[in-house]
């Protein structure tokens, strides 16, 4: 039986190392473990553990362990029931685009600094935005970082490499007040004329409008009620998340002429759209109305006024958004209102697109004082 530099017995399996530290030792299946601990009790229980895991077949070797094998068990064990369902989705989807194929077969084991930043180089240039690296960082940085917390690996070495420069940010897209009606003119005839002149005089989000039912119309209040956003996940089908973020959840004034537009669209298929499950705007069939197909939609609708002869842009459903931005500023309404109005987590996102639209409107405004001096 070994015994400690002190003399003292030790427990089967188990020896002191020499310069620090106990080692434990032993055999499962004909094949050798090996664990280390501080202390002899600190070695035990490293041993007992690993014996369970090996008994259970949940033990992997983490020289054999790859990105993709560990991405997967952090998001089934530590992500799932931490995060939101959309969060996760888009977890799982900037994995499979951006990282899976560049490193996913790496073992983590393996991973170092230069590798996290070739990553980084090489969606820069495929044009991947600053804030889609950001987002590619922190699922590396979360996973690796829990990785390392399991005894995986020595070091997290996401830390280690280095963001890129900010580039220029894309000038924000929104219709011109001859744009905006020149499109709901094409509209007229579409199934969805509804969807878009009710974005235009909102702002919501494409998964807030496709997720609203007809009880969030609140005539009592004379606001429609933003409770949820509508997402579809692959193999799963649509889902009902809470909205983007805690100041999503909000509600919005009804004018006399959104009220004419969501009662119309209450009409427009000709079933009773007040059942708990049905949402206001669906398809002819009733059900859920997704992104894709609201695209195509506009698609249709631009492609027919470029055909027409006009000077038209390809445009997203987030374009009405930021147009309903431009209109409420152009009309004077307040940084604050809006930012509640949109939904949106902070002042700044606000401002920001107050910088976007007044440099068009100070030489007006620089007018109105012309007078004073």
């Amino acid at each position: 039986m070994a015994t400690d530099n002190r003399g003292r017995k030790l427990p089967k399996g188990i020896r002191q190392r020499s310069k620090d530290g106990f080692e434990g030792r032993f055999t499962y299946q004909h094949k050798t473990y090996t664990v280390h601990g501080e202390t002899v009790t600190k070695t035990q229980k490293a041993m007992t553990e690993l014996k369970y895991k090996l008994e259970h077949g949940i033990y992997a070797d983490k020289k054999k362990i790859t990105l993709n094998d560990w991405f997967t068990t952090w998001m089934e064990e530590y992500k799932k029931n931490q995060v939101k369902t959309g969060t996760y989705t888009n977890y799982q989807n900037y994995y499979n685009f951006a990282i899976k194929e560049r490193m996913g077969s790496n073992l983590i084991s393996d991973i170092r600094g230069e590798h996290i930043q070739k990553l980084y180089n090489d969606l820069v240039d495929n044009e991947y935005t600053l804030s889609s690296i950001k987002l590619v960082k922190a699922i590396l940085n979360g996973c690796l970082k829990q990785a390392m917390r399991n005894g995986l690996i020595e070091r997290n070495p996401v830390p280690l490499a280095t963001l890129p420069r900010q580039k220029e940010k894309k000038e924000r897209q929104a219709m011109t007040k001859e744009q905006q009606t020149l499109f709901m003119e094409y509209a007229k005839d579409s199934y969805l004329y509804n969807l878009f002149a009710v974005m235009l005089r909102t702002g919501m989000r494409i998964g807030e409008i496709t997720g609203l039912k007809y009880t969030d119309i609140d005539k009592r209040k004379n606001v429609i009620h933003i409770q949820r956003t509508l997402l579809y996940i692959n193999n799963e089908g649509y889902m009902e998340c809470d909205p983007k973020t805690k100041t999503s959840n909000r509600d919005i004034p009804l004018t006399a002429a959104l009220c004419e537009l969501l009662e119309n669209q209450r009409k427009f298929w000709g079933f009773k759209v007040e059942r708990i499950d049905r949402y206001l705007f669906c398809t002819e069939k009733g059900e859920p109305l997704g992104r894709q197909r609201v695209q195509y939609e506009i698609d249709r609708i631009t492609k027919q006024i470029t055909a027409a002869g006009h000077d038209f842009p390809r445009i997203t459903a987030h374009v009405f958004r930021h147009t309903f931005a431009t209109r409420a500023i152009e009309a004077g309404m307040q940084p604050q209102v809006l930012k509640t109005i949109l939904g949106h987590s902070s002042l700044t996102m606000t401002m920001d697109l107050y910088s976007h639209v007044l440099p068009d409107t100070k030489a007006d405004e620089m007018e109105k004082i012309a007078n004073v001096f």
